[in-house]
């Protein structure tokens, strides 16, 4: 359905912008009042990474005139093959701050405002409340719950992305006018059930699709025109280069937009998502061993001191990465299987790793399930172990 604009045009532009925008200035539903309105808008982006780094680049492109950053972390090497707001020679520098140099090299008219914290109940208002429309580009269900709760009881409306290997999703959500995101995922996956990109890996390019379509979006709502995805939910196969819509309706139980909301304050989220089971972080209690105790481990099994199997649970192509020297690789997915059960020694102590310590505590609830009592697994993953014993190892 189309929608009001969402902000007041500027007073005017400036002669120097005339020229700037001259393309959207020829597109009559655009226009100058159009241009106007982006000059106007106060956008907030959170993240600024896969999704952050195209989308804050066109939004500044397009002439909105201020930009807000919500992001912490420092620029890695692994960002690079995505996250092309960032350069080879930002790699340690704050994302922000990086983010802020490419975008004023595209738009110096922009007024960026950094916020250089990490999301939270206790910031979440305060940083959203001057913005008149937000972007997600965040990857992590509970930073994404926060996000709609908090646009929901402040009555904002926001842009919603994700990626994922070779698919991506957008749509727009805004309660005052249809469904919000929990309309949509009333509760979050299972932890562990969904990989993260770290995880699961995502194609470089299809960021630069999903955040163009979310300014697409973005666009759309702060100057009136179009008809934006509020009810829409678009899937994007990239391997088929196919977009599809399903239909999203407000659901008039949601927790918190619906006819009697249950959740009418911010909540715990991290304890609402999850990060692991919470049969993982029983297991992990007492069976949880540093890579330094198990760099020991090593050199007291190679003298014939200690005997065990060392098990990698991440996938063959994580494998091919980097490796714990002297593991052998069965995937976490043999595991739930049970397939996996069947091939495990019963005289050998089992050290289970994976790339961060997530999947190995899944692996390790399992395996102490099945009997193996004094089975442990490996903090930080390969990680911690390549940041900590052998850093000639490539990260990822």
């Amino acid at each position: 359905m189309s929608l009001p604009p969402l902000v007041e045009p500027a007073d005017e532009l400036t002669i120097d912008e005339v020229r700037r925008y001259s393309r959207h200035l020829i597109i009559p539903e655009v226009g100058m009042a159009g241009q106007k309105r982006l000059k106007n808008a106060k956008v907030l982006v959170i993240g600024a990474g896969g999704l952050g780094s195209p989308a804050l680049l066109y939004l500044a492109a397009a002439g909105v005139g201020t930009l807000g950053i919500v992001e912490f972390d420092t620029v890695d090497e692994s960002n690079l093959q995505r996250q092309i707001i960032h350069g080879q020679s930002d790699i340690g520098k704050s994302k922000a701050q990086s983010a802020k140099e490419s975008i004023l090299e595209t738009n110096p008219n922009t007024n960026v405002v950094l916020h250089e914290v990490r999301l939270d109940n206790d910031n979440v208002f305060e940083i959203f409340e001057p913005y008149d429309l937000i972007v997600d580009g965040t990857d992590n269900f509970a930073t994404r719950y926060l996000v709609n709760d908090a646009a929901v009881l402040l009555g904002k409306p926001y842009v919603w992305g994700s990626i994922f290997r070779f698919d991506g999703q957008v749509s727009v959500f805004w309660a005052e006018h249809g469904p919000c995101y929990r309309c949509l995922y009333p509760e979050p996956p299972p932890p562990g059930m969904v990989p993260s990109c770290a995880e699961g890996g995502v194609l470089g390019v299809l960021c630069a699709s999903v955040g163009a379509a979310q300014v697409t979006e973005a666009i759309k709502l702060l100057t009136g025109i179009g008809d934006p995805s509020l009810g829409r939910l678009n899937i994007y196969e990239a391997l088929d280069l196919n977009w599809r819509a399903l239909k999203v309706r407000k659901d008039p139980n949601c927790a918190i937009c619906g006819e009697n909301p249950t959740v009418t304050e911010l909540i715990d989220y991290e304890s609402f998502c999850g990060a692991i089971t919470e049969e993982a972080a029983d297991a992990a209690v007492g069976s949880t061993i540093s890579v330094k105790q198990l760099s020991e481990w090593i050199k007291l099994k190679d003298n014939g001191e200690k005997d065990f199997v060392l098990i990698d649970v991440r996938e063959p192509n994580e494998y091919e990465i980097n490796k714990i020297p002297g593991s052998v690789l069965i995937p976490k997915a043999d595991f739930q299987t049970g397939v996996a059960l069947e091939k495990l020694p019963q005289d050998k102590q089992l050290v289970f790793h994976c790339k961060s310590g997530v999947r190995s505590a899944e692996v390790l609830a399992i395996a102490k399930g099945a009997g193996f009592s004094d089975a442990v697994h490996v903090g930080g993953g390969v990680v911690a172990w390549v940041d900590q014993i052998d850093p000639s190892q490539p990260s990822y």
